[in-house]
């Protein structure tokens, strides 16, 4: 190809991969993900203006974008090589705007080209087959940007002023967090009900045992309830005792079961979720590297295909070589007849390209151990046996149940079991087995022939209770969304951290379990916008998006009437007074704060009785921080207590607590609960004393179950474990401000749920030690003297990750970089970024003198103009800032350089938005007297 070229990708590992794979006359750049966003303040969609936007470069897209500018200054052609989805097609159309802008393309050809794996065949096929950016899936991306600005930028500040303390709404985060608030409701609600089984064991004349399950009895065929008490149960078994038994009927059949389909976004999230204990943006990020190549023996290769879609097929040339590969390592016998061809059956399904596979099916996991890390190569070798495994032929299973009936047929026991004939795809890869019949279903029984006598051996009532619907785990909630038709699989794990970090969800072994905070959004926006949580509304949403892309709707025509509607349901909130919300939230949530409780004597308990004053009635009120519950007989009676549920005795699970004395001190021992939580205290802290001793109680830890014991244990925090018997260090464990820790040495490792830091031991402390590499306390390496004043700047390692430091002033590493790596030039970008943000986020008194300027001057004029923080005009538009990312974002969220432009949006909103609740005080101290 005569001339030269440039070809643009988003991030520096693909570029670096490509680039080895193409001559001198190309040169591959990266974008470092989208280049230009909307800028994070009102008016940067103007519904009035039919829907104009503006955009703006961010900080960190400018120093790429005159790199880029050089090389195509030069070139006779230019390939947008952005992934092969709407984002990838969005990034592409920004960067061609952006050099259109700099009239960079008067002679230059600019060609959009995609591939669906970093391969050289794949590369080189691209190039010779360019193509326009198309437009319909350009719009597409312009109606989702709009839309998620338009709800965050006008539903979050109808929150702040009618909610305080609550953060942001968002289109989808609103939806995933009402499911979340939905199942919970469910749980509480739900009451377990009492059901028996009766199970006998039996031989046969060859002396071979099982067990069968009772499932007729005197003629009527036994329900799940029908035994509802051990009364019946025990009369059950009486009437059985006596009876002989003998094999009454044998039915067998043969069960063909197909594999599953390959990969999609969401099928990979939630099966590493289930097998490997991934989160789904561990998995996504672990998969992004699979993606843009590793390398393997001096060879940079993508190992897979582009991980985000939702499409099932696979290529002729994947299924021709994994056929090849299934005859070759287990015959040809495993070979079906005719190849698998899969359709995917979620709601709204792009199939804009294949499922997610590997590049290369005769590159085994084996082969390429070592050239992975360990999370690497488990989910590389978990989406080569599924992509092997689609394509064999199906396990082949004989089905037998067995009837046993006494002599008399009063009685029938059931057995059932299976026996595989043929495994064929299970040779490869099975699915986890979460229904425990399925394992009885799966037993082996004994050969046996009709009218064979039965030996009974003992026989078992066994009592059980009803289960109520699982909490929400990523796995299942993705899959829920999914099947809902709600957002798209590159938005899943960031829509599910989003919630994790406005602290509407915690996230517990596992599961997902609402806050309070969550759970009053949730509540607010079911009770004024109730169109704007509805499952349906939200897929019907994403359809019409789909319509777009696809060209048979005007993007414009969509977004005319879903402001239409939004806009006068906002407007019709604008007089709702805090009382009105209030009235609707304590009917909605009042049944989870105020549960129906029995009390000694089996009578109901009201749950609303004030326990100070006797009289008051409990409700819901609204303060400076948030929601709390208080009295009717304010300010009368001044009881209040933290949004919780109340106890067994009508006190709430926080209350204050006195649970004896310490028998060292004879001082009182109280369980109490303050601004951050629930805690223990040794005295009463009435002065009389030296400040009283504190700890915090560990997440799971309830005040209502709080006894003396293990109050004094706590108070005993940090302890000894002892020494290390390596490194002959001390290791302690005690609670720090982020939770349970183990210190070992100078570092410091988080415990998680499973273990608990009063009972853990030192060989379970010695083993989580050696999962991961702790973080150490102080560790860096000097990279150089900075320019302005000679001074190191270091590279060091925090909780929150990698950083750079000179002075006093800290930048994080982003995603991107590898800490490793990181050169004196890039750190003092990064710093000079850092300082210009902090000098943006404390007041008008940032310099516009450049870098320099921002990164010194600005923090002392600040620090002089500490009244300047009350300027409303910027605080409004900045604090607003928190909600535009919320759904947007989300496309981008889990590709490491659009994470790391996103971080840059959302900090110094954060602040702002902390600021901008100070100045909506007298609002909040109105609504703590309603």
């Amino acid at each position: 190809m005569p001339g030269h070229n440039v070809v643009i990708v988003e991030s520096p590992a693909k570029a670096k991969t490509i680039n080895k794979y193409l001559g001198q006359d190309f040169t591959v750049l990266a974008s470092y993900g989208h280049v230009r966003d909307l800028p994070p303040r009102d008016g940067s969609v103007r519904p009035d203006e039919d829907f104009e936007m503006d955009w703006e470069l961010g900080d960190r897209s400018k120093r790429h974008i005159d790199e880029i500018a050089r090389a195509v200054r030069g070139a006779d052609r230019v390939y947008l090589a952005t992934d092969p989805d709407r984002e990838g097609e969005a990034i592409a159309w920004h960067m061609k705007e952006v050099l259109g802008e700099r009239r960079l393309l008067g002679k230059v050809d600019v060609k959009r080209i995609t591939f669906n794996e970093i391969t050289k065949s794949a590369v080189q096929t691209a190039l010779a087959q360019p193509r326009d950016v198309n437009r319909e899936l350009v719009d597409a991306y312009l109606a989702r940007r709009a839309l998620d600005y338009l709800v965050g930028f006008t539903l979050s500040p109808v929150l702040w002023r009618k909610l305080p303390g609550s953060k942001s709404a968002g289109r989808v985060q609103s939806v995933a967090l009402r499911l979340v608030c939905e199942r919970e409701a469910e749980i509480e609600v739900f009451r377990p009900q009492e059901y028996w089984t009766i199970e006998a064991d039996f031989r046969t004349q060859e002396g071979q045992t099982f067990t069968a399950r009772l499932s007729q009895l005197d003629g009527k065929r036994l329900e799940k309830f029908t035994l509802g008490t051990q009364g019946d149960a025990d009369a059950a078994v009486a009437r059985i005792r006596p009876m002989t038994f003998r094999v009454g009927r044998i039915e067998r059949k043969e069960v063909r079961r197909n594999p599953f389909p390959p990969f999609t976004t969401s099928t990979l999230q939630q099966e590493a979720s289930r097998k490997l204990g991934f989160g789904a943006t561990k998995t996504m990020r672990t998969a992004q590297r699979l993606y843009e190549g590793v390398d393997i023996g001096g060879e940079t290769v993508g190992l897979i295909t582009y991980m985000r879609t939702d499409g099932v097929a696979l290529s002729q040339e994947a299924i021709d070589a994994a056929r090849r590969l299934i005859d070759e390592s287990w015959g040809r016998s495993y070979v079906p007849e005719k190849p698998r061809i899969y359709k995917a059956a979620a709601k709204n399904a792009q199939e804009a390209h294949e499922a997610i596979r590997p590049t290369d099916l005769f590159r085994r996991p084996e082969h390429v151990a070592r050239y992975l890390e360990k999370d690497e190569l488990a989910l590389y070798e978990l989406i080569w046996k599924r992509t092997l495994a689609s394509q064999m032929a199906s396990a082949v299973l004989d089905q037998v149940t067995v009837d046993i009936i006494s002599k008399g047929a009063e009685a029938v026991f059931r057995a059932t079991g299976s026996v595989i004939r043929f495994d064929g795809f299970l040779k490869v890869y099975q699915e986890d087995k979460d229904d425990a019949d399925e394992d009885e279903d799966h037993r082996r029984l004994p050969p046996m022939r009709d009218g064979d006598d039965l030996a009974r051996g003992e026989i078992r009532p066994n009592q059980h209770f009803t289960q109520p619907p699982p909490r929400y785990s990523e796995a299942s909630l993705v899959k829920k969304l999914e099947e809902l038709g709600i957002g798209r699989p590159s938005t899943y794990a960031s829509i599910l951290q989003v919630l994790q970090d406005r602290e509407y969800v915690r996230l517990e072994k596992r599961r997902f379990i609402p806050e309070d905070r969550g759970r009053l959004v949730t509540a607010f926006l079911e009770s004024f916008f109730p169109r704007y949580v509805e499952y349906t509304f939200t897929a019907d949403l994403e359809g019409k998006l789909d319509d777009i892309s696809g060209g048979r709707i005007d993007w414009k025509q969509v977004l005319r009437e879903f402001w239409r509607q939004f806009s006068a349901a906002v407007e019709d909130t604008r007089d709702l007074t805090i009382t009105q919300v209030l009235t609707a939230l304590d009917e909605l949530l009042g049944p989870h704060f105020f549960p129906r409780r029995l009390g000694p004597d089996g009578q109901e308990v009201d749950a609303r009785v004030c326990p100070t004053c006797g009289t008051g009635r409990l409700s819901l009120k609204l303060g400076k921080s948030g929601g709390f519950i208080g009295c009717s007989n304010y300010p009368e009676c001044r009881y209040t207590r933290p949004l919780s549920v109340a106890g067994e005795g009508g006190e709430a699970e926080s209350g204050d607590r006195m649970l004896g004395n310490d028998p060292e001190t004879s001082l009182p021992v109280w369980v109490k609960t303050g601004r951050f939580g629930a805690y223990v205290q040794l005295g009463n802290g009435d002065g009389k004393e030296e400040k009283p001793k504190r700890a915090s109680l560990p997440r799971g830890m309830l005040p209502a179950t709080m006894d003396l014991d293990t109050a004094l244990r706590l108070l005993a925090l940090p302890r000894s474990l002892g020494t290390h018997p390596e490194s002959g260090l001390e290791i302690v464990a005690g609670i720090g401000r982020y939770g349970p820790y183990l210190k070992h040495g100078a570092s410091y490792k988080n415990l998680t749920a499973e273990d608990d830091v009063l009972t853990i031991g030192l060989n379970r402390a010695v083993v989580v030690l050696g999962d991961a590499p702790a973080k150490k306390a102080v560790a860096g390496r000097e990279l150089g003297a900075h320019p302005k004043d000679g001074k190191p700047v270091k590279v060091g390692s925090g909780r929150f990750g990698p950083y750079v430091q000179h002075n006093k002033l800290f930048a994080s590493i982003p995603k991107s970089m590898s800490a490793d790596t990181v050169t004196l030039a890039e750190a003092l970008e990064l710093l000079a970024a850092k300082a210009a943000k902090d000098g943006a986020k404390k007041g008008p008194a940032k310099a516009e003198g450049g870098e320099e300027a921002a990164a010194t001057p600005a923090k002392k004029t600040t620090a002089k103009k500490a009244p300047a923080k009350k300027a409303p005009a910027k605080k409004t538009g900045a604090a607003k800032a928190e909600s535009a990312g919320t759904d947007a974002e989300a496309e981008t969220a889990e590709k490491p350089a659009r994470r790391t432009a996103a971080k840059t949006t959302k900090a110094p909103a954060k602040a702002s938005a902390a600021k901008a609740s100070g100045t909506k005080a007298a609002t909040r101290k109105a609504a703590a007297g309603d």
